[in-house]
């Protein structure tokens, strides 16, 4: 897709503002270090000449730019507020430990230990709230629709009529649809031109999979010689093939379908990101999970946590762990008698009350939750306990969610692409829509989620989760 002249126009501001920031937090650094707070708390041993030291600054600068190009900083495409700022902490951390690295073999300025640390604060401080100005000047142009780019939709499916919806309610997208055709064929391209004599036509996104082939190649051969942006709802083969490597080692390009990042060291680093994570929300939540263990106790008694089988990486069965939410007497897990009589009264449950459709059931006002039990599971609180699934290696913090036996046994074959990474308390399905997305689209999510996979990703994700849950998306 060509680049918005908007996201250009913010891109080339970012460059001279960056380096002005940097600028400012090496100034704000030496002003602070020499200010008379400062000196009468530590007194200046040798004096620091401002034309020398701002020479210094400037070398820092453009080692400091290039250190933003390494990590991406100057890229045309938006990114996710947290990803961008998560890699403004990283750069100007190398930064300074470059900075430290000089500064403190070569002797070059005496004083230096407290500017180091100022400085590294204040390049962190201000280049963040200046990338932040920037974002928020771009969000205000484009809810306003200054420049954005003018799409046509074409598709009949639910795909079709969700891009739309998702382009009207979320402006700062960038995209305006100014007409939807159920259909590609000569009639639909005949007002494709009447349309483009009113009003430029930027994109065209073909938002159904089960379309011809021999339509979709004459919807290209159209985009393209009319120079249309032409986008497509990739289809789950699509998603799930995403990640892919080409070798020609035999004289013929032979393509391998890499599963996952999460091979080697993505492995290992997911892996000690989940224990680290885990460990510190355990002892974190420590006294509001015995808090809602009295609350479960006093309430309905024994047992506290409710353990229930379910399906992790590559198809293994494994107990999760959970704040029992359910009254004894209905509860279905390993831990409970009579479960014949309890599995026929949740299947009749769900065929009456479940809002979704598919291998997977959601049963709506479940008569079998207890007063505790709406209240943790409005808040999710339930899931605490999962963390120590997390700990044993059963779980992620990231990743798909894991359903029970029965129904992953109704998975299509593609479906269970998701069982190739251990699953996770909260993944990117469910910050996309929590309990109200169809079976099919967290699939696609999940699925993309294992092609895509970064650390960056893994905070995105967990940094979003709570946002999710005080919105009470998707809460039943």
């Amino acid at each position: 897709m060509r680049i918005r002249r908007i996201d250009l126009t913010f891109t080339t501001l970012q460059l001279p503002l960056d380096i002005l920031a940097l600028y400012a937090a090496g100034v704000g650094a030496y002003l602070l270090r020499f200010s008379r707070f400062v000196t009468e708390v530590r007194p200046v041993l040798q004096d620091v000449p401002f034309a020398e030291y701002i020479q210094t600054v400037s070398v820092f600068v453009a080692i400091w730019i290039l250190l933003f190009i390494l990590a991406g900083l100057f890229s045309t495409r938006p990114r996710k507020a947290w990803n961008e700022f998560g890699r403004i902490a990283l750069a100007c951390t190398a930064g300074t430990m470059l900075l430290i690295a000089i500064v403190f073999f070569q002797r070059e300025i005496a004083t230096s230990r407290f500017i180091v640390l100022a400085v590294w604060i204040f390049s962190i401080l201000f280049v963040t709230l200046e990338r932040l100005s920037l974002r928020t000047m771009r969000h205000m142009l484009l809810k306003a629709q200054i420049g954005h780019k003018k799409v046509v939709i074409i598709g009949k499916s639910t795909a079709a009529d969700k891009i739309a919806e998702e382009y009207k309610m979320q402006p700062i997208l960038g995209f305006t649809v100014i007409k939807k055709f159920a259909d590609w064929n000569d009639e639909t391209k005949h007002a494709l031109d009447k349309l483009r004599k009113k009003q430029p036509i930027d994109v065209i996104v073909l938002a159904d999979p089960d379309l011809p082939k021999s339509m979709a190649l004459d919807l290209i051969a159209y985009t393209e010689q009319e120079h249309i942006t032409f986008n497509y709802l990739a289809d789950l083969f699509a998603a799930r093939f995403s990640n892919i490597e080409v070798s020609t080692s035999t004289g013929l390009p032979i393509i391998e379908v890499k599963r996952t990042p999460l091979d080697g060291w993505g492995r290992i680093a997911k892996r000690a990101f989940d224990i680290l994570f885990s460990l510190i929300v355990l002892i974190i939540t420590s006294p509001v999970q015995i808090i809602l263990m009295l609350a479960i106790l006093i309430e309905d008694g024994m047992p506290l946590i409710f353990q229930n089988i379910r399906v992790g990486e590559e198809g293994d069965a494994f107990k999760l762990y959970k704040l029992r939410s359910m009254y004894r007497k209905y509860s279905i897990g390993p831990q409970f008698s009579k479960q014949k009589e309890r599995l026929e009264l949740e299947e009749k449950l769900i065929e009456e009350k479940s809002i979704k459709q598919g291998p997977v059931y959601k049963i709506a006002e479940d008569p079998r939750v207890t007063k505790v039990g709406k209240f943790i599971r409005r808040w999710s609180l339930d899931e605490l306990a999962q963390f120590w699934n997390v700990l044993k290696g059963d779980m992620s913090v990231v990743g798909p969610r894991p359903h029970q036996p029965r129904e992953v046994e109704k998975y299509l074959p593609q479906q269970r692409r998701v069982l190739a990474i251990r699953p996770g308390i909260t993944g990117l399905a469910q910050i996309s829509g929590r309990s109200d997305l169809e079976f099919e689209d967290e699939i696609k999510l999940d699925a993309w989620y294992i092609e895509n996979w970064s650390l960056w990703l893994d905070l995105y994700i967990v940094l979003k989760t709570p946002f999710t849950i005080l919105y009470r998306k998707g809460v039943y």
